[in-house]
């Protein structure tokens, strides 16, 4: 399944240079505003040591990763829910994402320019904040005066509808975006498609210096860490300058890099598993000589439809699933020797499918 992530923030935090690392792209990057207009696109596989593994026990040609697309959005601006800089035109380019990642400058540096004269990461998130906020505020607003008209002589269902309406523009008046509400389940499938900004799940990114990762305490990050806690959201915390670098690296040189910034990590594969973990996404591999494949689907995803993720015909003539988990493909070394020692199951139409299953479907068409 396609998954798409947008990155929004002002302009000027960095988000060109976050999108160019993560892609090896070359979205325009300049020290002022709105040096990106229309949004680049970058596709980025998903970093999976296990698909490594499992390659070299199959002696596989090919290993497939699943991937994310990224879609590195304009700056947005204060007014842009009224238009301001090209606002509705950003706006509209976030309402066609999955999941945001908000990019939120924690540096400073008096080279590059600021669009409020300095650092300050709360009042940028606020203003991107609100900005959602207002936009999902207009167009429930808009729906709500159609559905009062309907739902006077309209059905129970339309009279429910006026009710969540309400509730979402007074929350959202009050500063809290939809996201962070209990939804009850009968209400999903209707609000989802009215398509809000302040529903897509959200990432935050601090654009950090390198002296940060170094050690050196950063009060920005300090604070706007702070506030980001009170929403239950993920931060991340990176310098893409720095990131671009490590992605030029040889497999023997990034080791040596990680360890002189005391990582465990890069903060954009840090990024890239979050923004999967965000969407409730998990991965099983088809394995075998040819290749070894990643497959992406939702959480609690059952083997029929797991199956159509692969072919339509293999849902439609599904028969089972041979499933093996990736630690037991790991402890056994092969798909023969699982078979052999019990850990090969045979799984009909209903099994929920878990992330890491290696599995071969069989089917009749």
């Amino acid at each position: 399944m396609a998954l798409k992530c947008g990155i929004v923030g002002l302009p000027n935090v960095g988000k060109s240079v976050l999108f160019n690392a993560l892609s090896n792209g070359h979205a325009a990057s300049a020290n002022f505003p709105f040096s990106t207009i229309e949004p680049n696109i970058g596709i980025v596989s998903i970093p999976d040591k296990r698909m490594e593994l499992l390659g070299a026990l199959a002696h596989s040609k090919n290993i497939i990763p699943t991937a994310i697309e990224f879609v590195d959005i304009a700056g947005l601006v204060k007014g842009a829910h009224q238009g301001e800089g090209l606002g509705n035109k950003f706006l509209g380019h976030i309402r066609e994402v999955d999941a945001i990642i908000h990019v939120i400058r924690c540096f400073e540096d008096k080279n590059v320019l600021h669009v409020a004269g300095h650092v300050d990461p709360v009042f940028d998130k606020e203003v991107i904040d609100y900005e959602l906020r207002r936009k999902d505020i207009d167009t429930l607003t808009k729906r709500l005066t159609k559905n009062e008209k309907l739902s006077k002589h309209g059905s129970k269902a339309q009279q429910q509808a006026c009710e969540w309406l309400k509730r979402f523009i007074t929350a959202l008046e009050q500063g809290i975006d939809v996201r962070q509400l209990p939804i009850e389940a009968e209400a999903e499938a209707c609000i989802h498609s009215w398509e809000l900004l302040t529903l897509k799940p959200v990432i935050y990114f601090a654009n950090v210096d390198e002296a940060t990762l170094l050690g050196t305490k950063n009060i920005h990050v300090d604070v706007l860490q702070e506030v980001v806690a009170r929403e239950n959201a993920d931060m991340i915390m990176g310098c893409p300058t720095l990131e671009a670098q490590f992605h030029v690296l040889t497999d023997d040189e990034k080791p040596f890099f990680l360890q002189a910034y005391n990582l465990t990590d890069s903060g954009l594969t840090k990024l890239i598993q979050s923004a999967y973990s965000l969407l409730r996404l998990i991965t099983y591999f088809t394995v075998g000589p040819q290749e070894v494949r990643a497959w992406t689907i939702e959480k609690g995803t059952k083997a029929l439809q797991a199956a159509g993720v692969i072919h339509t015909d293999f849902q439609r003539g599904f028969i089972k699933a041979e499933v093996i988990s990736f630690q037991d493909y790991q402890t056994f070394k092969s798909e023969s020797a699982c078979r052999e020692a019990g850990k090969l199951r045979i799984e009909g139409k209903d099994y929920i499918v878990q992330d890491g299953d290696v599995i071969r479907f069989r089917f009749n068409v």
